[in-house]
């Protein structure tokens, strides 16, 4: 309810904001006019199939690449990459896209350049790689800046920054999202372009609605309306249904429920939405009821509301909104005393939430089921406090990530800047040089001139002496570093922390005097000196970790996952991975999976295999990652057509980063997981490259 006022409007948006400016076709070149012909029919005869469409698709990128270098080619290949990307050819894409980049680059061609960063961020956010296509759009950002100010240049900027905040919005940072749809707002309004601004306004909303700051979203909302009923959009009715949703939805997640319904109302009031916008129509009917509900307790009306939102919802099959109708008709049923029918629509909506990933619908699904069902509302209660405490983290990483790039790309915009400062400076002196240089060559003779070149000769070797000193020097200085952190640990912990426990010990024995004064002021001194040893034994934890330990953010996630599941289960696990990888630079659909793959087996460890200990190995082999976790269980048997959630869950995930998996077990004999995935990182380097970038 708090995070899914329209997500559908968001994916609906994306469609729009793809669209680039048009380009005026150079129609004299026959060789041009030969690939107009290829890409149209790869991307309009439907009739033919997917295969065959692709075939065109080929031959057109084909005549491309045997072009010569020049901005011609980079158009067209730009419009190849683009049509593999709408074809949905991952692969066609990633390749074409990539070449589009290195020529680009090659000759420093902007617009183009911007044009497939653009293209990479988009195709990342329908992957969901969000951390990805932030990333992309940024670059995107820089190229379209370094273009000559005009209408054209300028909307392509607010068009990245719209995106961006959309990506932003998707993580939950919120604050960022606001700054980036703030910045598209004022270039939209420049340019008088109502639509866009329609757009920037909208997901304004959502950004405020994300804050909680309701009368901020409403606002935007209706903002947004006005913009769109300035328009010249044929399907602005459309649109300003859309918007008058989520104004409604909002008062429904601020809990204004009367307000809610007056909202929804006025929409519903429109006979043509139920035809029109079918999924609009059945969010709108299932939020009127909840609102229904809590405004008025009409049960019966809320009921009937829902059933018709259930048949609509198994005609349009959007299961992210059924765990919604579910969570809403649970309240329903609540209020109407049947509390074991109840239990059962809070428990369904969790496991719909779960499948489809609805962390905000999963967590009011947990409450709920905590108020509900008595016996079992402890355990409830702290699977939402580990659910929560889960997606806090993992939405302050992605938002640490977001502020990283930001501040990353500020940097290299500053030192590109300083760069062309010092090459104008070093143009002149080398000018100055060459100057002197030659009036030094006719002066002095051949014989100094030998001399000095053994001068410098040596003079190098002694350099390199140095130099080879300083790095023997600088190795045992931190060796050294090192070892007095050491010290220093050991002492605080051995030494203080001891000496203060005593003189604990010795005011508590002092605590036989009864005198009112006495207890009092030494039961102060020992929880100060209690106080003194926590602080003692963080400085000490601090120093020794600080001095031993550098990991990559992504296996110190694994490594505390699989410490604390050894701390609450007691088996003992042991984990291996390949160092020289460069595992923070995987695309982030591999390490969340992953990441879950390893947890989940880790349970079933703990729940039905009953081990004792578990080895997980993580390794490079060729172009592939290979996962490999081993245990000493019960086993079960393979053959067994009904599988558990957990192992169907893990059947899904290999399936989803287009791994292969293989299981081995035996009752009495163990199990043994084999997971091969390919390895794709974030700049498109294989294993190999990312090891001779790490030696």
């Amino acid at each position: 309810m708090k995070n899914g006022i329209l997500i559908l409007i968001s994916i609906l948006l994306l469609g729009c904001s793809q669209q680039r400016p048009k380009e005026k076709n150079v129609t004299s070149n026959p060789e041009v006019n030969t690939i107009q012909e290829l890409l149209n029919i790869a991307k309009t005869s439907k009739e033919l199939s997917l295969e065959d469409r692709k075939a065109y698709l080929r031959d057109a990128e084909a005549k491309v690449l045997a072009m010569s270098s020049d901005t011609t080619k980079l158009e067209q290949l730009s419009q190849v990459s683009l049509t593999y990307m709408k074809l949905k050819d991952s692969l066609g894409f990633r390749k074409s896209n990539a070449e589009l980049l290195r020529l680009s680059k090659k000759v420093k061609a902007n617009k183009i350049l911007g044009y497939s960063y653009w293209d990479l961020a988009s195709f990342m956010e329908n992957e969901g790689v969000m951390d990805s296509a932030f990333y992309h759009y940024r670059k995107a950002l820089e190229n379209f800046e370094k273009l000559p100010k005009d209408s054209t240049s300028q909307s392509l900027m607010a068009r990245m920054f719209y995106g961006m905040a959309r990506v932003q919005d998707s993580y939950k940072d919120y604050l960022g999202g606001e700054a980036s749809a703030t910045a598209a707002i004022e270039i939209f309004d420049d340019l008088g372009d109502d639509y866009r601004l329609y757009n920037a306004y909208n997901v304004l909303g959502i950004l405020a609605n994300g804050l909680g700051n309701s009368s901020k979203a409403i606002e935007s909302y209706e903002k947004a309306k006005d913009y769109i009923a300035k328009s010249n959009r044929e399907n602005k009715t459309q649109l300003i249904w859309k918007i008058q949703n989520n104004i409604a939805s909002t008062y429904l997640n601020e809990e204004n429920f009367e307000k809610a319904k007056e909202a929804f109302v006025e929409l519903l009031a429109n006979h043509e939405l139920k035809e029109s916008l079918p999924q609009t129509y059945e969010k709108a009917i299932g939020s009127y009821a909840f609102s229904l509900l809590k405004a008025d307790k009409n049960i019966e009306k809320a009921e009937e509301l829902l059933r018709e939102a259930f048949t609509m919802n198994s005609a349009t099959g959007d299961l992210y909104d059924q765990a919604r109708l579910h969570y809403y008709y649970a309240e329903v049923l609540a209020t109407k005393g049947d509390t074991v029918q109840a239990i059962a629509q809070a428990k369904e909506s969790y496991a719909i939430a779960r499948e489809t990933y609805n962390n905000d619908r999963s967590l009011d699904a947990l409450k709920l089921l905590t108020k509900l069902d008595t016996a079992k509302a402890s355990a409830y209660a702290e699977e939402y406090y580990q659910l929560n405490e889960t997606i806090s983290e993992e939405e302050r990483t992605k938002r640490d990530k977001f502020a990283r790039i930001r501040l990353e790309t500020d940097e290299i915009i500053e030192e590109n800047q300083i760069l062309t400062k010092e090459k104008q400076v070093w143009v002149y002196s080398a000018i100055l040089l060459i100057i002197f240089g030659v009036g030094f060559m006719l002066m002095v003779s051949l014989y100094v001139n030998n001399n000095q070149l053994k001068f410098k000769q040596k003079q190098q070797e002694s350099n390199q002496e140095i130099y080879n000193l300083l790095l023997s020097q600088q190795g045992k200085f931190e060796e050294g570093k090192q070892l007095e952190q050491k010290r220093i640990s050991e002492e605080l912990h051995d030494g203080i922390l001891g000496e203060m426990l005593g003189i604990r010990l010795i005011l508590s024995g002092l605590n036989e005097r009864d005198d009112p004064a006495s207890i009092q002021q030494r039961a102060g001194l020992i929880e100060k000196l209690q106080e003194l040893e926590e602080e003692i034994r963080t400085i000490s934890h601090e120093l020794n970790h600080a001095a031993y330990k550098k990991f990559h953010n992504f296996i110190v996630s694994l490594e505390n996952m699989i410490v604390e599941i050894e701390k609450s289960s007691g088996i003992t696990c042991s984990f291996t991975y390949d160092p020289e990888i460069h595992w923070d630079d995987l695309l982030g659909d591999i390490k969340i999976n992953a990441y879950r793959i390893i947890q989940e087996s880790l349970k079933n460890c703990v729940k039905h295999a009953k081990s004792q200990h578990v080895t997980i190995s993580f390794h490079a082999m060729d172009d592939k990652l290979k996962l490999i976790i081993t245990d000493d269980g019960v086993g079960f048997d393979v053959n067994k057509k009904k599988k558990g959630i957990g192992l169907r869950n893990i059947v899904s995930r290999v399936k989803k980063i287009k791994g292969t998996l293989d299981i081995d077990s035996k009752r009495g004999q163990g199990t043994s997981i084999k997971i091969l995935i390919p390895a794709k990182y974030t700049d498109v380097k294989t294993p190999e490259e990312h090891k001779l970038i790490n030696a």
